[in-house]
C-alpha cells in the first residue's frame, strides 16, 4: 500500500514545515551518497555508543538519514500523505517540535530495547510514525487515497485512515519482533516506528490547537 493524500480534507495553510522537513531529509541523503559508509557510520545511532554516553547528537541526525532510495522515497511519500493535515492543526512550529520530539522518543525506544547493539540505526520513520499516530487520533475516519498492489496489478482505493494506519502499525510490530530476534542484522529502526506511533497517538492533543481542530473538522 502506498498512501498518496487525504481525500477527505485539504490543509487550510500550505504545509511549509512538512516541505522543509522533506528537503532536509533529501539534503541529508545526498550527503550520505557523497560521504559513503564513513558518513553513515558517524551520524547514525549506535545504541551501545549512546548507552556508553557517546555521540548523543546522532539521536537527532539519524532521523534525517535513510538506508537507500526505496527507504527515503517511501518515508517522504508517507510524510506528505499525513503530515500536512497534522501541521495544519498544530501550527508550523509546534508541528516541528512534535516531529523532532517524536523522532527522539522513537529512537530512544530503539536504544532501550537493544542497548548492546553495535549496528548503526537510522531512519526518519520513527518521527513519521509519530505523525501517523497523531493522524490516527485526529482524523481516523478520513479516507486516504491509496495505491494498492495486488500481485502484478495496482489499483487506486480510498481506505479509512484507521484501517490503513492500523495495518501499517501491525506490520511494524511484527517487524520489530523480528528485529529483536536478529539484533545484529538491523539497520532500519522498526522498534522506533512502534514507539513513534504510540507517542504520536498519546501526545497529539498536547500539541494540537483545539480551535484549529474544531475549525478544520467543520470544513
Amino acid at each position: 500500500m502506498i498512501p498518496l493524500w487525504d481525500a477527505t480534507r485539504r490543509p487550510v495553510d500550505f504545509p511549509i514545515m512538512t516541505l522543509f522537513i522533506i528537503i532536509a531529509n533529501v539534503i541529508a541523503f545526498i550527503c550520505e551518497l557523497s560521504g559513503g559508509e564513513a558518513f553513515v557510520t558517524r551520524w547514525s545511532v549506535v545504541p551501545a555508543d549512546i548507552v556508553a554516553g557517546h555521540h548523543w547528537e546522532t539521536i537527532i541526525t539519524s532521523m534525517f538519514m535513510h538506508a537507500g532510495w526505496a527507504h527515503i522515497i517511501g518515508n517522504m511519500v508517507f510524510l506528505w500523505a499525513f503530515g500536512p493535515q497534522i501541521e495544519d492543526v498544530m501550527g508550523r512550529w509546534k508541528y516541528l517540535a512534535f516531529y523532532l520530539v517524536g523522532g527522539v522518543v522513537a529512537m530512544t525506544a530503539e536504544i532501550v530495547a537493544m542497548p548492546t547493539s553495535t549496528v548503526p540505526t537510522l531512519g526518519a520513520s520513527g518521527a513519521i510514525a509519530a505523525v501517523m499516530g497523531a493522524f490516527l487520533v485526529t482524523y481516523p475516519r478520513d479516507k486516504i487515497r491509496t495505491v494498492l498492489f495486488l500481485g502484478i496489478f495496482a489499483q487506486m482505493s480510498f481506505i479509512p485512515a484507521a484501517v490503513l494506519i492500523g495495518i501499517w502499525f501491525a506490520l511494524q510490530l511484527v517487524s520489530s519482533i523480528g528485529a529483536i530476534a536478529s539484533v545484529d542484522t538491523g539497520g532500519v529502526a522498526y522498534l522506533a516506528h512502534v514507539g513513534g506511533a504510540i507517542f504520536g497517538a498519546i501526545a497529539a492533543r498536547w500539541f494540537e490547537d483545539p480551535q484549529r481542530v474544531a475549525e478544520r473538522a467543520t470544513e
